[in-house]
């Protein structure tokens, strides 16, 4: 054989090994499941999470897992609102399981919004377009094709992976899953520690890797009702005393009031690292703030950036008012409600507290709206959860820095972390500035993205479960 067609056998045989490993990591079956996921309709009063999570448990079980290793749960009072919880049993290490947590329901859309039907799972110019692709069933799917995956391959991980699909994550005073089985079986999910949807990737308006961000803590939701009452009268006849006034001067004190700056490992560690790629004056900044969160030049400097603010600090603002019963009478009740995004650890009566002195009237109600949030600390973040991630960073997406951030919004992880289960958020793969639109119109996410956050899980679980 000559050398030409000896170059030529070579050539063939690694293509015949490329497509046999491309056949073998089975993206085929992850799109359908991924398909199958999405196109089951999991919105708030139309749709049902139960079916969803039924359609993994039969895919769960087509891959080997039995009923000893799965938990169906069907709640009575939300019969549409089920859940499911399997795992992939390890070899008996003394250390504590893995959690990957991920919701299954979705926020509310309309076809007659939407450019495509927003339940039919379409793939046009290189992307992925449904209800629920970035958030959560894209991850949702990586996880569940990583259980099914790990088996088919014959893994055996040192500790146990569990999987936690749950419903009622977009929507309050529902049924919530993660919540339920926080407080209820809570021997379900125990873990060391859970993986959770939480940050992006980010990438620039090119489609530039920016940074590979990992949501290390997360704020706490809680709204607060504002009440001011008044016998009222004609308006003709005005008088100091009015409910309209007593309240805008409250708002007004609201707004005015500074919660002090706080820093956590997260946050810490976020201005740490943005240091180093930030502007002079930014950076400067956030190096003074890390060594004296009391350095109010700092804090200046920082705060005229919104996002950085709401990082350094408990944040309150009123999003809803109304009162007032005629154009010609005096009011006689005034109602606002005022949210709040409690920095990590902070309890709820504090946060209450702080809001009545600074509005300093014992004429204006000041009660919770909804139960009282859990104060959830912010999990520790030590080289055993930063090291993997960067390890599988650096494998998946070199030259990519991994930047440690906090949630200003809030997830089903404060159940979990409050329970006892740190919980981390990290989707695995890469959003533009639009951040995919999530809650909006046409969602999307990069199929190469979502393929390049399966691998990326694929390497980070198994580095944290032979740890």
């Amino acid at each position: 054989m000559g050398l030409k067609s000896v170059l030529l056998a070579v050539t063939s045989v690694l293509a015949l090994c490329g497509t046999a490993q491309a056949a073998d990591d089975g993206e085929p079956a992850f799109r359908t499941l991924f398909k199958e996921l999405v196109e089951t309709n999991t919105a708030p009063g139309v749709g049902s999470c139960t079916l969803a999570a039924q359609r993994m448990e039969a895919r769960l079980k087509a891959a080997g897992y039995t009923d000893a290793d799965i938990h169906l749960f069907i709640p009575d009072s939300a019969p549409n609102d089920g859940g499911l919880v399997a795992t992939l049993k390890g070899t008996g290490s003394k250390k504590k399981p893995i959690l990957l947590l991920a919701h299954i329901d979705v926020v509310a859309a309309k076809r007659e919004d939407w450019t495509r039907d927003p339940f039919t799972l379409f793939e046009e110019d290189g992307q992925f377009y449904g209800r629920g692709v970035a958030d959560d069933k894209g991850q949702a799917a990586i996880f569940t094709d990583l259980l099914i995956r790990y088996k088919r391959e014959g893994y055996k991980p040192r500790r146990d992976i569990k999987l936690a699909l749950t419903c009622g994550e977009e929507t309050e005073g529902v049924f919530n899953g993660a919540k339920w089985l926080s407080e209820t079986h809570k021997d379900w999910i125990d873990a060391a520690f859970a993986l959770n949807e939480g940050s992006y990737g980010s990438d620039d308006a090119s489609g530039k890797h920016v940074s590979f961000d990992i949501e290390a803590a997360e704020k706490v939701y809680q709204d607060f009702t504002l009440q001011t009452t008044n016998p009222g009268g004609h308006s003709s006849r005005p008088v100091p005393d009015n409910a309209i006034y007593e309240m805008a001067d409250a708002l007004k004190a609201v707004s005015a009031y500074e919660f002090p700056v706080k820093l956590n490992d997260a946050t810490r560690e976020y201005f740490t690292r943005m240091a180093s790629i930030a502007g002079p004056e930014d950076a400067a900044a956030m190096r003074a703030i890390v060594a004296n969160p009391q350095d109010a030049a700092a804090d200046a400097q920082l705060s005229k950036n919104p996002a950085w603010h709401s990082m350094l600090r408990t944040t309150c603002v009123a999003t809803l008012i109304e009162g007032g019963h005629a154009v010609n009478a005096l009011p006689q009740s005034v109602k606002a409600n005022v949210n709040c995004r409690i920095f990590p650890g902070t309890p709820v009566a504090e946060v209450q507290q702080a809001l009545a002195t600074a509005i300093a009237n014992p004429k204006v109600g000041l009660t919770l709206n909804g139960a009282p949030s859990p104060a959830t600390p912010a999990p520790a973040l030590g080289r055993d959860i930063l090291g993997p991630i960067e390890k599988a960073v650096a494998e998946v997406y070199p030259g990519v820095p991994v930047l440690p951030t906090m949630e200003v919004g809030a997830s089903d992880g404060i159940y979990t972390t409050a329970a006892g289960i740190p919980t981390y958020g990290l989707y695995g793969f890469f959003e533009g500035p639009d951040d995919g639109n999530i809650h909006g119109l046409n969602e999307h996410v990069g199929v190469q993205s979502l393929m390049e956050g399966r691998r990326f899980f694929h390497t980070l679980v198994k580095l944290y479960a032979d740890q």
